[in-house]
This record gives structure tokens, C-alpha cells and sequence, in this order.
């Protein structure tokens, strides 16, 4: 038996261990004393996603992302407020192990994007934030930007849907003269003006960081393509942007023309979207002339232009003598006929290269169903590298449509399955930054 002495001296020991040791807190936990020191009502969609996070060691050691995105169609959702959004700051400022926040679909504005910029301005682990369709407007723009002139760890943000407008869209321009770190910017649906556009691509002459960037559907009222000129004395000079979204930008076959004279001399670029644009034969024309020499670009996406069979042709002539580098060619919705698909099938049997073709909303008929057909069944083309499957009726051929695309989860998730689905979403097997964009 020990003496009191000892035994007194063991116990005062262990109340000391507990002291210096505190019980592990949990994240809701952290969540749930916040909001209680702060006086505020606890958020149950923050609180549930919380509980959810893995925290322990290999998780821990990977770096976690917190999604909590105000689409989630598989739980109750309680969109998150500039309130809200308070709290979590408080909750992951000194949070080591947070490299991702996904906050898409909630009700942040101005007034929340001045809690996200002293976020940024105090976090020094976060590396991607998706802010897509929150009610972000130019004072909001204004904060964020500024904050990341000091930030250097943010490498991804998604300002997507935000009406940051022309002058938020300066506000970001004046911030790339500054921050060397950000790779990925996404200003797509922000109703940035022309002005915007080309100081961002002026800037863009001299940032050698930034690796990725979307301008998708600006407001333009000009029919002179200013924008696209400016973009393309860009890409002469830019030898580190790997992909470039120029989506709705009311592109006609002069804009082309000038982007394809640029990429002659640009030996970076990887992916260019020109989907939703004015393109027809005449501007595919330069690009089927370019493909012939161009051996960088991987990833062209036509989708809903008219470029119709002469287009095709044009393609599949470059695709078959030529061109050994195009990985993918997405040429959906643009009123190309049997003959122009068939064209393109048969460049595939010479280009052993190109792994994905997306022709669903084109004008099919039997013999592309069967020229499909037969891609499919020799192995030349897989699967999940096209967005049609054969079947059969009464000896007849024909094409349904798969779910399959260069990026069909940009804007939404999937109810079930992975949300990065390399098949839905094939741009990320080929080009691995576009990873989230």
C-alpha cells in the first residue's frame, strides 16, 4: 500500500494532466460555443455538415474541404447567411487543417464578403473558396480583392454568378498586378463589362501565375469584338495560362480568326472554350488550319455554334493528316448533318490520339449511328468518351444520349455518385487544373 504522501502527490499529478490536456472539441462543438458566446441562433445545415467532417488522422493529414453548399438536394438546407458566415470564420481562422470551403447556392452579400475578406486576411491554410451564386455585388467584390492583395496561400476562387459587375471586375484586375499566388479565377455570369475584360487581359500580359481563368458570359453591347482582340494579344505574349473559357461572348468568325493568329504563336495553352458563341464554317476554317500546327492545344470545345458539315470537314481533315495532340472535340448542337459526323468518326481511325468526341443535338442519321457504332464496338472509342450508346431495333441502329460531357457538373452536383466524375466531367482527366473550375 502506498503512504498518503505518495498517494496525494500521484493524484495532484493527474488533476494537472487534465488541466494542461483538454478534451478534444469537435467542430460542431466549436460551432455550437461560438454561436452561443456570440448570442446568435445555431445554423442546422452548418451544424449537420460539421458533425459530418472526418477528423481523424489520415483525414486530417490529406487537409479537409468543408462543402456546404446551399444545392445540397440530399439533406435539409438552411442557406447560409452573412451572420452564419461570421461564426465559421471564427470557428476555421485558426483551423490548420482547412484547405478547402465551398460555400455555392447561399445568401452571403456585401455584407458577408467583408467577413470572407478578413477571413482571408487572418486564415493562412485555405487554398480553394467556391463563393458561386451568392448575392456578391461590388462592394463585395471590392472587399474580397483587396483582401488578396496580402493573402498568399488562396490558389482557387470561384466568384461564379456573383454580379460583381464591370467595376468589381476592375477591382480583381488591379489585384492580379499584385497577388502572384491565385492559378484559378472563375468571373463567369458576373456581368463583367468590356472595360473589365480587357484589364483583365492586359494584366494577364505580365501575371505569369495564373493558370486558369473563365469569362463566361460577360454583358457586351459592342458587335466589334474588342474584348476577343485584346484576349488574343494576350495569348502572344502569355506563356503560362493552360485554359481559357470564353463562353457567350458573342463571338463571330473575326474573333476567331484573331484568337488563331495568336495561338500560332502561344505554346502554353491546353483548353479553350469557345462554346455558346456565333462561330460557323468560315471561323472553324482557321481553327482547322491551326490544329495542323498546333501541338498544345488538348481540349477544343464547339458546343452550340453552327459550324455545320463544311465545319466538320474542316476538322476532321486537320484530326486526320495533321493533328496528334487534341485529346478532346465537343461539337454538340451545331446543325452538322450525317455526313459531317461521319467525316469526323472516320478521323479516328487514323488519329490515335483523340479520346473524346461529344456530337448529341447534331442532325444523326443511319449512317452515323452506324459509324458511331462501329467506334464503339472495335474500342477504338470507349464509352465514357462520347455522349451516345448504340442500340438496336428490328436490325436498325441507333444513338441514345448519355449524361457524358467536358463539364456537365459545373454549375450542379449529382443526388448520388461522385461530383468530380471523371465521365461526366472528362476535362479533369485530361487537364488536371481545371479541378473544381
Amino acid at each position: 500500500m502506498l503512504p498518503k504522501r505518495v498517494l496525494g502527490a500521484k493524484k495532484a499529478s493527474q488533476q494537472e494532466q487534465q488541466v494542461s490536456s483538454p478534451r478534444y472539441i469537435t467542430l460542431d462543438q466549436q460551432y455550437s460555443q461560438v454561436c452561443k458566446d456570440l448570442n446568435q441562433p445555431e445554423n442546422p445545415f452548418i451544424t449537420r455538415i460539421l458533425q459530418d467532417v472526418k477528423q481523424d488522422e489520415e483525414s486530417l493529414a490529406k487537409r479537409i474541404t468543408i462543402k456546404i453548399a446551399g444545392n445540397n438536394r440530399l439533406v435539409p438546407v438552411q442557406r447560409v447567411t452573412d451572420g452564419d458566415f461570421q461564426i465559421i470564420a471564427i470557428v476555421f481562422t485558426n483551423n490548420v487543417f482547412l484547405t478547402g470551403l465551398d460555400l455555392r447556392y447561399n445568401l452571403l452579400t456585401d455584407a458577408g464578403a467583408a467577413y470572407v475578406a478578413a477571413f482571408l486576411q487572418d486564415n493562412h491554410t485555405l487554398t480553394y473558396l467556391n463563393l458561386m451564386f451568392n448575392d456578391i455585388g461590388t462592394i463585395g467584390a471590392e472587399f474580397i480583392a483587396k483582401a488578396l492583395h496580402r493573402n498568399e496561400v488562396l490558389v482557387h476562387l470561384r466568384m461564379t454568378g456573383n454580379k460583381i459587375g464591370n467595376k468589381g471586375g476592375m477591382y480583381f484586375a488591379a489585384m492580379m498586378q499584385i497577388n502572384s499566388t491565385l492559378q484559378k479565377l472563375d468571373f463567369a455570369d458576373c456581368d463583367l463589362g468590356t472595360q473589365s475584360l480587357i484589364a483583365l487581359a492586359t494584366v494577364l500580359n505580365h501575371n505569369e501565375a495564373i493558370r486558369a481563368i473563365n469569362l463566361n458570359r460577360p454583358l457586351l453591347y459592342s458587335e466589334e469584338e474588342e474584348t476577343t482582340v485584346h484576349v488574343a494579344l494576350m495569348l502572344k505574349v502569355n506563356q503560362s495560362l493552360i485554359e481559357l473559357h470564353m463562353c457567350k461572348h458573342e463571338m463571330k468568325n473575326f474573333g476567331v480568326e484573331r484568337l488563331c493568329e495568336a495561338l500560332y504563336e502561344n505554346h502554353t495553352l491546353r483548353y479553350l472554350d469557345l462554346s455558346c458563341n456565333k462561330i460557323t464554317r468560315d471561323g472553324v476554317r482557321f481553327l482547322g488550319e491551326l490544329l495542323k500546327r498546333n501541338n498544345t492545344l488538348e481540349i477544343l470545345d464547339l458546343n452550340f455554334n453552327r459550324i455545320e458539315d463544311d465545319g466538320a470537314f474542316y476538322l476532321s481533315e486537320a484530326l486526320t493528316t495533321h493533328n496528334r495532340t487534341l485529346q478532346a472535340l465537343a461539337v454538340t448542337s451545331n446543325n452538322i448533318t450525317g455526313e459531317g459526323l461521319v467525316a469526323l468518326a472516320k478521323s479516328m481511325h487514323t488519329n490515335p490520339v483523340l479520346s473524346y468526341i461529344y456530337i448529341w443535338g447534331n442532325k444523326i442519321n443511319d449512317a452515323t449511328c452506324v459509324a458511331f457504332a462501329e467506334l464503339l464496338q472495335s474500342g477504338r472509342l470507349k464509352p465514357t468518351g462520347t455522349d451516345v450508346e448504340p442500340y438496336e431495333v428490328d436490325g436498325t441502329i441507333y444513338l441514345a444520349e448519355l449524361s457524358h460531357g467536358l463539364k456537365r457538373h459545373y454549375y450542379w452536383t449529382p443526388s448520388y455518385g461522385e461530383p468530380d466524375n471523371k465521365v461526366e466531367n472528362a476535362s479533369l482527366a485530361i487537364a488536371p487544373v481545371t479541378e473544381n473550375l
